[in-house]
């Protein structure tokens, strides 16, 4: 397989994006049943809300033929989504976005990253110093949902 390319998104890529974060939550295997994956995201996102949300964010992906993943950072340190195709997990993906995603907080003289993450994500971010500061969960669509704050200071 070829490594996987880095770069910075552009406006471009925002309904990629969308796609992406789409399959991600509704393709594989989760610690969420049917029901909850449906609540959490019904259709991809698209369109200029979502293009916006993107371009108020550093949003870094990876890709070789087409886009495997990506990870977003607002300018106060949240990081605000981070998703990976199913068919590409296990290698390493999550470590180079997050690896980008760090750099730029430092770049920028952040103290602290903070994120929600699902339970899917908290292994993973864990790995990469973040800690539990309290669990949650929030109801979607008649749904409810277990995630967990977490932070790391930098």
């Amino acid at each position: 397989m070829t490594q996987p390319g880095l770069r910075v998104a552009t406006h471009a890529d925002a309904d990629a994006l969308g796609s992406v974060m789409f399959r991600a939550i509704h393709e594989g295997d989760s610690p969420y049943t049917q029901a909850q994956r449906i609540a959490w995201l019904s259709r991809p996102n698209s369109g200029p809300d979502w293009a916006a949300r993107l371009a108020a964010q550093y949003v870094v992906l990876t890709e070789v033929d087409c886009i495997t993943g990506f990870m977003t950072m607002t300018p106060e340190g949240t990081i605000d989504l981070a998703f990976i195709l199913p068919d590409a997990r296990g290698q390493g993906l999550f470590a180079q976005l997050f690896d980008r995603i760090e750099a730029e907080a430092r770049r920028l003289k952040l103290g602290r990253l903070t994120t929600i993450a699902s339970l899917m994500a908290q292994p993973a971010f864990a790995r990469h110093g973040f800690a539990i500061d309290h669990h949650e969960t929030v109801v979607q669509n008649g749904e409810t949902l277990a995630r967990a704050a977490m932070s790391k200071s930098l």
